[in-house]
């Protein structure tokens, strides 16, 4: 693959890396022009070479442990709004949304810290410290005395959380060949049976083991239930983190070193993959300096990694997700639409346990054992919904914003038509609709938003989204606080939010089936 001094001549002659990365790699979904021409031209490059070695055991290996990542963010989200009927019942707090709102202070701290940070420090270490941190604290929160303490503690916890996805999404797409990247979409299956998983515990220690919602009276001796399912969960984390630290060797993401100018380590860790799937990559250092035009210089020194550091606090990153009209528009567009997302969601499913409890009263069957039966039904469907996700995204004249567009707007429409209810079957009935397609929805969101930003700048670009996630994520406890959760508004209100950003979604400007990420 090297180059002759003459070829490169040539080659400088024209547009950096116009001769490399043939076939597949030639059709990106960023459109060539629109990022940095030297970066553009060495992360075609690098796909080539990814493409070469194919997806073999140091994918897969990192399929499964990336998977661990998936099912953490919905895990203890689930979490939280599972606790959050025995918590109010022991604590008799003033305002139980807090807990929530608390929970969601600590994903935006962590998707604004891990996602920016992973683009500056590598994403090696956030990686494992992520998972590591949410189980420290989610064990610790079982002993808490009151309903203070567990909302800290459910802000620490979130804080590792809300890291998993922007970290883990960047750093699995970085070594994935072009023609697997349908893989980004069938993760979203751990992050069913995350929900799954959570409610089967969750049915007989919160089912059998807490207060009753008609109980008068509820003391921690009766209400033990909960805080075992804290340290079962916090136990599950741990042995996620300790899998994916002592027995996966997780290598840094070469086009983050190419990015930074180190294209010798990147070449390195490509022939290191390359060697765990049993194979070879002709890659060289000279096919990566041939995409450098004449008196090219990238800093490389001590003093020059600072000065890089302190230009991604400068926010170059950001900048050059906004570096075109189009570029722009697509950015700006995906942060809107997960942001509307971030506030309808937890609107609705934060407080769904609740919802069951309160409505099944109403209907003569508000026990804890059915209502934990009722949550481990839902939950049961987003596994068909994720796989769903995965077939959809490929499909012709459809792909990601078709799949997207119509799950999102159908989670709207299941929502609405839930307030017709009237018996806790047809509540269930439509709650198992509106998971089934907001799980379809997840899996395409998840893998359709790091596609969309070129390597350098995907921790930026996801901690963007994530941010905005997480912002509006903050605003939906708050409603929840002055909107009455018995009746119908807070479910109105987040279904014209699924509608609206279902619609946004169609003027998203770039398609990315079948094609490489950059």
């Amino acid at each position: 693959m090297a180059d002759t001094s003459a070829e490169k001549g040539k080659k400088h002659e024209e547009s950096p890396g116009d001769e490399v990365a043939i076939g597949i790699e030639d059709v990106s979904t960023i459109p060539k022009g629109m990022i940095d021409p030297v970066y553009e031209a060495k992360a075609r490059v690098l796909n080539r070479a990814i493409q070469d070695i194919g997806m073999g055991w140091y994918q897969w290996q990192l399929f499964a442990v990336v998977g661990f990542g998936w099912a953490s963010d919905n895990l203890w989200p689930i979490v939280t709004s599972l606790i959050f009927t025995p918590i109010s019942n022991e604590f008799h707090p003033s305002r139980p949304p807090l807990l929530s709102l608390a929970q969601n202070i600590g994903l935006l701290a962590g998707a604004m810290f891990w996602g920016f940070g992973c683009d500056i420090f590598g994403r090696r270490w956030a990686f494992n410290l992520t998972l590591g941190l949410t189980a420290v604290w989610g064990m610790i929160a079982a002993s808490t005395p009151n309903f203070a303490a567990i909302g800290c503690f459910a802000a620490l916890w979130s804080f590792g959380v809300g890291g998993n996805l922007p970290v883990d999404s960047a750093i699995f797409l970085e070594f994935l060949p072009g023609s697997h990247q349908y893989l980004l979409t069938i993760l979203s299956i751990d992050w069913a049976a995350a929900q799954v998983v959570a409610n089967l515990i969750a049915w007989p220690l919160l089912g059998y083991r807490t207060c009753q919602q008609t109980d008068e009276t509820c003391t921690r001796a009766e209400n033990m239930g909960w805080r075992y399912f804290m340290v079962a969960m916090g136990g599950l984390t741990l042995v996620m983190f300790i899998f994916r630290f002592f027995c996966f060797t997780i290598y840094e993401s070469p086009k983050y070193l190419m990015g930074k100018g180190l294209d010798e380590k990147a070449v390195q860790v490509v022939h290191r993959v390359a060697r765990r799937n049993k194979t070879t990559s002709s890659l060289t250092v000279d096919d990566l300096k041939a995409c450098e035009p004449d008196g090219y210089e990238h800093r490389a020194t001590a003093g020059d990694a600072i000065k890089r550091k302190l230009e991604a606090v400068d926010l170059s990153h950001i900048r050059s997700l906004f570096a075109t009209k189009k570029l722009g528009y697509s950015t700006g567009a995906l942060m809107w639409i997960w942001a509307l997302i971030g506030l309808g969601y937890p609107l609705y499913n934060a407080f769904l346990p609740y919802i069951q409890a309160t409505r099944g009263v109403d209907f003569g069957d508000g026990s804890t054992y059915i209502t934990y039966r009722n949550s481990l039904i839902i939950a049961v469907l987003g596994v068909p919904g994720s796989l769903a996700g995965g077939a959809l995204v490929e499909l012709p004249r459809f792909g990601r914003k078709g799949a997207l567009c119509v799950s999102t707007v159908l989670t709207g429409v299941f929502l609405y038509c839930s307030t017709t209810a009237n018996s806790s079957a047809s509540l269930l009935g439509w709650n198992c609709a509106y998971n089934f397609t907001s799980n379809v929805m997840y899996a395409v969101l998840y893998a359709f938003t790091p596609e969309l930003f070129p390597t350098k700048d995907r921790g930026t670009g996801n901690a963007l989204t994530a941010t905005s996630n997480r912002i509006f994520g903050i605003m939906a406890p708050i409603i929840a606080m002055f909107a009455n959760l018995e009746t119908a508004a807070p479910v109105y209100t987040s279904g014209a939010l699924f509608i609206a950003a279902g619609l946004l979604v169609l003027t998203l400007p770039f398609e990315s089936r079948g094609k490489a990420s950059l």
